[in-house]
């Protein structure tokens, strides 16, 4: 059964068009290079748009003296507890201005101070002003001027495209197959060398920030799948502000301009009781201590009937909520009828964020499979055991330009060109064998299994005997999957897609369970209630693959210059001394 309808051929093919991407392909495109970006949402319905409303951090334009990208790079080493590589940390401090600039030739439009520099505010862990922001609307107005470069450059952006597979012969990437959403239809792209950008795994998750068909860990098994790794899957940054309801917007997030406006949360007793858990800072500590404080609130029996604690901005200025943070007022009016100048807003911790990923080396963005990139959050490098904010929006961005420039060049160097049609069989073959698949078992209930298990297991807090409870639980969930049941009907083909991200959350879970049980200590974003403290002996990333398991490997050492910049953070494995 064969139903090829579409053959393409480029010099470097990007999977996924959200930030990441379609900085990556502006930066093929602007080297001269063929580059086509493929997508499964349409261009204006990507995940930047909706994920990333605070800021972005550029300590080369911070708003009075004494900071430095030095600074910038220490603290996000320091909030990485000693796991993020420093050679990662210090290019993305370096070249964050240069982004500025980049991103505002593209025509983006941040708000200004009156000399025309950009108005920053300060976030949470971050010591200086560095949260450069266009309102509370900073992804959408990235994303928007991403597009409108692409879209001057000519980029072909194919929308509405699964990928099921990456085509890799002896050890080299040579393009991707997959499939229309609408009419199924397929698409063989031949290409020199491949950037993946397709997010993380933070929706195999029962309460996620990312929506329902993405993030489903599809990157890290693409990778996989051509046989490179993933590292430190385990670190996942939940985010404390996720909204609860009702159902089409649970787990939307909470901006943190929130908390950065003076918000304070509050248990069902009306306590302020982030004073229990860093009375110095309160709400504008780290978030891994935010999510976990209200955690053990609802845990204790503290937190609300349906699982949260609450937000409260009702002391505030009614003009200061209107003025700044006009957006989210406004959506709280249309999703739930609440008006955040009067009421509190129910939250509960969320999975917002996957700071490990598919292993890449930190001068490039290669994998271990050749022509082949990772970046944005299917890349692992940066974040460490915890994100810092507004690092995320500024790393897309940094490692989109360096992986579409190292992928360009690596396109023009090559002499012959990789191809292998029993690797386009093989990925063939495999989607048919899921159309003709009539088995009993119905492949939305296991997804839905497999987030419960996740968030029941390996949720904010976690511990040897629920991680070994839902690896078991994980293998009897996959000996199911053989017996799936795939059906098209009159709106599309998004059951087979379903079938995919299926395979994508079992891998992402397993990687993640295993590295997880192999980390016996709790540090930054990861909670073992078992074991409450760092250990030393872990100051390393954990890199995981089916063939070879869990594996250590050092974290290369931090320059001194920088080190001497570190703060530490009472409780932390946060400073190199």
């Amino acid at each position: 059964m064969s139903s090829l309808g579409h053959q393409l051929a480029t010099s470097v093919l990007v999977v996924g068009a959200g930030g990441s991407g379609l900085r990556a392909a502006i930066e093929v495109a602007e080297a001269g290079v063929a580059v086509i970006a493929v997508a499964k949402r349409t261009a204006d319905d990507v995940h930047t748009a909706v994920a990333a409303p605070g800021g972005s951090a550029w300590a080369p334009a911070t708003v009075g003296t004494g900071d430095a990208w030095e600074r910038h790079a220490a603290d996000t080493l320091r909030e990485g507890r000693l796991l993020a590589d420093p050679r990662t940390a210090q290019v993305v401090a370096r070249y964050a201005g240069q982004e500025f600039h980049d991103v505002g030739r593209y025509g983006t439009r941040l708000d200004r101070r009156g000399h025309g520099g950009p108005d920053q505010r300060r976030f949470a862990d971050h010591p200086y002003r560095r949260g450069a922001f266009a309102d509370e609307y900073n992804g959408p107005e990235v994303r928007r001027a991403l597009r409108a470069r692409a879209k001057e450059l000519g980029i072909p952006v194919l929308t509405g495209v699964y990928v099921t597979r990456l085509l890799v012969d002896d050890g080299t990437v040579f393009g991707a197959y997959g499939f229309d959403l609408v009419d199924g239809s397929r698409y063989l792209v031949h290409a020199d060398s491949v950037i993946l950008a397709t997010g993380g795994h933070t929706r195999i998750w029962r309460r996620a920030s990312s929506r329902r068909d993405e993030s489903s860990g599809d990157a890290f098994r693409l990778a996989v799948e051509a046989g490179a790794r993933l590292r430190d899957p385990e670190l996942v940054q939940f985010h404390p502000l996720g909204l609860i309801g009702p159902e089409n917007a649970a787990g939307m997030l909470v901006s943190e301009a929130a908390r950065a406006a003076g918000g304070v949360l509050l248990n069902n007793l009306g306590e302020r009781f982030m004073a229990r858990y860093d009375a110095e800072r309160m709400e504008l500590c780290s978030r891994d201590r935010v999510a976990l404080a209200s955690y053990t609130e609802i845990k204790e029996g503290r937190g609300t009937r349906a699982g949260g604690v609450w937000l409260d901005l009702s002391h505030l200025p009614r003009e200061t909520v209107l003025t700044r943070l006009p957006y989210l007022h406004q959506t709280l009016l249309d999703v739930q009828r609440l008006d955040i100048t009067r009421d509190p807003v129910e939250v509960a911790p969320t999975a917002r964020y996957s700071m490990g990923g598919v292993w890449v080396r930190h001068e490039d963005h290669g994998t271990d499979v050749n022509g082949l990139f990772a970046i944005g959050e299917a890349a692992s490098g940066l974040h460490g055991a915890n994100r810092l904010e507004e690092n995320a929006l500024i790393e897309l961005l940094v490692h989109g330009r360096i992986a579409g420039r190292a992928a360009a060049e690596y396109s023009a160097r090559l002499t012959t060109q990789q191809r292998s049609p029993a690797a386009v069989r093989a990925a063939e073959a495999d989607v048919n064998r899921l159309l003709t698949a009539d088995g009993d078992q119905n492949v939305r209930a296991l997804l839905r299994s497999v987030r419960h298990l996740m968030t029941e297991r390996a949720g904010v807090a976690r511990d040897e005997a629920g991680l070994t409870a839902g690896l078991t639980e994980l293998a009897e969930i996959e000996a199911r999957t053989a017996y799936v049941g795939v059906h098209i009907d009159i709106g599309g083909f998004q059951d087979l897609a379903y079938a995919y991200d299926l395979r994508s959350t079992v891998l992402a879970a397993r990687a993640t369970l295993e590295c997880a049980l192999e980390r016996r200590e709790t540090r930054g974003s990861h909670h073992r209630s078992d074991h409450p403290d760092v250990d030393s002996d872990l100051t390393v990333n954990l890199v995981w693959s089916p063939t070879t398991g869990v594996r250590r490997e050092p974290v290369p050492p931090i320059p001194t210059d920088i080190a001497e910049l570190m703060r530490d953070v009472a409780g932390d494995a946060a400073s190199p001394s």
